[in-house]
Formats: C-alpha cells, sequence, structure tokens
C-alpha cells in the first residue's frame, strides 16, 4: 500500500480549449478538487482569470506525475506542495517556471520554506540565500482558456485615463 499525504498545486499559464479539456480530465482522474474536502473537480469550477488551485488529501507518495507531465509537456507553469510522511520523505515545494526542469524546496507541512545548514554553506550570502527565498516564491500566473473574456486590468492598460 502506497505512503499517503496531502497536496496542493497551482497551475497556470495558456492553453486551447481542446488542451484544457484534456487537463480538466487529468485533473479528475487524480481526485483533486478545487477546495479541501471539495466536489470532485469538473471544467466549470476554474475561475476565469486566477490560477487554478487544486487539493487533494491521501496522494499516493505525495505526487500527481500524469499531471506534473502534461503541465511540463504544455509548457504550463505550477508550484505543488506535498505533505511529509514521517520517517520516509520531507515535505516539498515543487516549482515549474513553464520551462526547464522542476526545481525541488524544503518546505514545513505549512509550506513555508526552509533552509539548511549544506544549503546556507552552498550560497555563501546573504543575498544569495534571500534569492533562494524569492525562487521558491514562484507567483503562478493565471490559467488562460482560448476564448476567455480578457481581463479588465488588460483592457484598461490601452484606455486614455488622463481625459
Amino acid at each position: 500500500m502506497a505512503d499517503r499525504v496531502s497536496i496542493s498545486i497551482t497551475i497556470g499559464g495558456r492553453v486551447s480549449a481542446d488542451t484544457y479539456a484534456v487537463l480538466a480530465e487529468i485533473v479528475a482522474a487524480e481526485d483533486l478538487s478545487t477546495e479541501w474536502d471539495g466536489p470532485a473537480f469538473e471544467p466549470g469550477h476554474r475561475e476565469i482569470g486566477e490560477a487554478l488551485s487544486l487539493f487533494a488529501h491521501e496522494v499516493a507518495w505525495g505526487r500527481v506525475e500524469p499531471l506534473e507531465t502534461f503541465c511540463a509537456e504544455h509548457g504550463l507553469p505550477y508550484a505543488r506542495w506535498s505533505g511529509g510522511y514521517p520517517g520516509e520523505w520531507s515535505a516539498e515545494r515543487i516549482v515549474f517556471r513553464a520551462e526547464g526542469e522542476p526545481h525541488s524546496y524544503m518546505v514545513d507541512e505549512n509550506d513555508r520554506v526552509m533552509i539548511d545548514r549544506h544549503l546556507v554553506a552552498d550560497r555563501d550570502s546573504i543575498e544569495a540565500i534571500l534569492a533562494y527565498f524569492d525562487e521558491a516564491e514562484f507567483e503562478v500566473p493565471p490559467l488562460i482558456v482560448e476564448g476567455d473574456p480578457e481581463p479588465a486590468a488588460a483592457a484598461d492598460e490601452g484606455s486614455d485615463r488622463h481625459g
């Protein structure tokens, strides 16, 4: 039997309507919800103009590999938190910035970034250590599906507000 923990994952980026439909199928297959202990995910649960935040308890090994693989293949940035399992692994935050490899950050059960002596020595300056914390605090952009209405802020940027 697999060790199981709670997870949360936030996904952003731009996708076509067809790609979103596949994404929604994967999210549903992973038994994720838009709230802790919430109803099974359906495509309409997405908040337009926001990143897609998903939650689940009792996730095997704290991973949603099919979802993370899909996001990486489609260039969708995400940040995932997984709780630790006593005696096996610590809590972690995985950040994928839409390209390259995902990065792992040690966190506590409240998703606060932690740092150990080895990392302090490796970073060797307070500026480098603070940069590490900044990297871990990646803000996932909204998930925009083709055909979504333009956000009000973006529409207002093009208008002349000075009269």
